[in-house]
């Protein structure tokens, strides 16, 4: 069958269950990312996905890296085990190309231009909301494949402790504390989690022959908190620190066998926040944060790389609503990163100052987006990013959207700042890489039943890429990124069905060559049972082949492979359960990225104490 017949067949077996329910309009599910302003879910124009407090602990996984593996239209791959260096692929963008925010604070590495996903546990998130297509117009830079935000855990209702405790094979232990709640006027929350795993190999010798043979464990300490004081009913005061502890030890193709490295990587975020309602139709928010990212390497117990990146932000939003089902929301932010490292980089620091506008308004039937936003670096100039969007609901359930916007992705301190070395050097004169993305989507939600049918083309140009002398960056490049997502979530009674596909083209523009590490075609298949106290859920997950280098430069091609991931949990009590997890039950030997081993079957165990 062709990848067109595949598509229409696979949206038929998930369309067919619908017709038994009535069309009748689904509870509503508030998101915030796709317009920065509080929306329901089934209102919002941009391809949305929502990861509550208990679709993560239902997904038995220990780190952000493996559950957003499960989400639609997300690729993750890893150059190893847990802890080890995790690429994201949203929509065939890369890494450096989505945005990843915490409690809406930058994280990211500005020499890196990424996030450390691969760092950030589990315990302290409360929620995740992922928009897929390119909102630069809400966000800024990176924003070209989507964003991603993770929403730490609040304190409510009478204090409450938690602790949970498991192991696994592969030496793997985890545990984790918190407590949460209120007093009168003040609530807060505490969590801490530790866990550590003896891993695998994370190169595969018989490929990269200079690699250590051992086991590349990884170690992680996190320690979040947050207190919020209401003033009154109008005013309340937060305060929020998060951070997170990363131990890895990693293999190196071009070092000895014998050698030992690893890298301590730290990721940081404090924030202060006022929210005031300062009449009835006007909610302005202040906001100062910081986010760090601080990494340091060594081989052999000698220290070999320190890179920190500083992310001072201040951001004043103001959403007014206007009529009832129009809001207007207005902000105006300052970004200055700085940069302090072992390499000596021609400059350290960039100052941003963003202005955005936006508007959401429903018209009866129709729904309509608009945002606008300027971002002003001291660096290389202006960036001006907008989204035009339109929703029609032609019956209580069924829904229609379509879009257009576009979005950049600043440049990094490596390509614009690198110092002169070993004949190369980085480029001041560099432009933002831009896009262009346009997406019609179809979806339906009723009655626990959701179905979305998107298609999307994103068109990036002055992509950064090395010359042809290899001695610096250039702007030189095109990509074009097209494809359909179909995606599905419902219940059957006390069965819980979801399913995703995604069939894309990430290919070079100019050549036609497939972007290195994306799957063509990708998705996965969910179901989840309950039985009184007893949940039984299975995943199976589909990767076609990609294409990727060897270490001499040359293209290969990593097989197609598919897993089957197992979950149980079961309630002893109503404060007390145990989840036990399958990971790859059947030991499937597959590679995400060339020459690095995957972890293979791992075995959990858990205990889990909620007062």
């Amino acid at each position: 069958m062709n990848q067109k017949s595949i598509t229409f067949a696979l949206f038929g077996v998930i369309a067919l269950p619908i017709a038994a329910f009535a069309d009748t309009p689904d509870m509503e599910e508030i998101v915030v990312t796709a317009t920065r302003m509080p929306q329901a879910l089934n209102k919002s124009i941009a391809d949305t996905t929502v990861l509550n407090e208990q679709d993560i602990k239902n997904s038995g996984a220990p780190d952000m890296a493996t559950l957003l593996r499960s989400v639609p239209g997300l690729e993750v791959v890893q150059n190893g085990g847990m802890g080890s260096t995790a690429g994201i692929y949203l929509r065939g963008t890369s890494s450096t190309q989505v945005l990843v925010l915490l409690d809406g604070v930058r994280i990211d590495s500005a020499t890196t231009g990424s996030t450390a996903l691969e760092h950030l546990m589990l315990d302290s998130i409360d929620r995740i909301e992922i928009v897929r297509g390119n909102v630069s117009s809400l966000y800024g830079s990176e924003a070209i494949g989507g964003v991603i935000q993770l929403f730490t855990k609040q304190g409510h209702g009478a204090p409450a402790m938690n602790v949970s405790a498991g192991v696994g094979n592969q030496g793997t232990q985890r545990m984790s504390a918190g407590l949460s709640g209120a007093v009168n006027d003040t609530a807060f929350s505490v969590n801490a989690g530790r866990d550590k795993t003896d891993g695998v190999s994370a190169m595969n010798p018989l490929l990269m022959p200079n690699a250590n043979p051992n086991n590349n464990g990884y170690d992680n300490t996190t320690l979040d908190a947050q207190i919020k004081q209401t003033i009154n009913a109008d005013h309340a005061l937060t305060a929020s620190v998060y951070s997170t502890r990363g131990n890895i030890s990693f293999d190196n193709a071009y070092g000895l066998p014998t050698d030992i490295n690893n890298m301590i990587e730290t990721i940081d975020k404090y924030a202060l926040t006022s929210d005031d309602q300062l009449n009835a139709i006007w909610h302005s928010q202040l906001r100062i944060a910081q986010g760090l990212d601080n990494s340091l390497a060594y081989t052999n117990g000698v220290q070999t790389s320190r890179y920190q990146t500083r992310n001072n932000q201040a951001a004043w939003q103001n959403n007014v609503k206007i009529a009832d089902g129009q809001q207007l929301t207005m902000s105006v932010e300052n970004l200055n990163q700085a940069v302090t490292s072992s390499t000596v980089f021609t400059q350290t620091s960039r100052n941003v100052n963003s202005f955005l506008g936006g508007y959401v308004g429903e018209y009866g039937v129709q729904q309509v987006q608009l945002n606008m936003r300027q971002d002003r670096y001291s660096d290389f100039g202006i960036a001006n990013t907008g989204l035009l969007g339109y929703g029609l609901s032609f019956s209580d359930s069924w829904r229609a959207t379509a879009s257009i916007s576009n979005a950049f992705k600043a440049p990094t301190f490596d390509d614009m700042y690198w110092p002169l070395a070993f004949g190369y050097q980085g480029n001041p004169n560099l432009k933002p890489e831009r896009s262009v993305n346009r997406e019609a989507g179809l979806h339906y939600a009723a009655n626990g039943q959701r179905v979305d049918a998107v298609y999307f083309d994103n068109r990036i140009n002055d992509l950064i890429e090395l010359n042809a002398a290899y001695t610096t960056v250039t702007n030189i490049s095109q990509a074009r990124i097209t494809g359909q997502e179909l995606n599905y979530s419902g219940e059957f009674g006390d069965t819980h069905l979801r399913a995703s596909a995604t069939f894309q083209n990430p290919r070079d523009a100019i050549t036609g060559q497939a972007l290195p590490r994306r799957a063509k075609e990708f998705g996965n298949l969910g179901v989840s049972h309950d039985f009184n106290v007893l949940n039984l859920g299975a995943e199976v997950r589909y990767s076609g082949a990609r294409q990727d280098v060897d270490s001499n430069g040359n293209t290969v091609s990593l097989s197609a492979y598919q897993l089957l991931n197992l979950t149980a949990r079961y309630q002893i009590d109503k404060h007390l359960n145990v989840l036990g997890s399958i990971g790859n039950l059947f030991n499937r030997n597959y590679s995400e990225v060339y020459g690095y081993n995957t972890l293979g079957r791992t075995l959990f165990v858990g205990l889990n104490y909620q007062q």
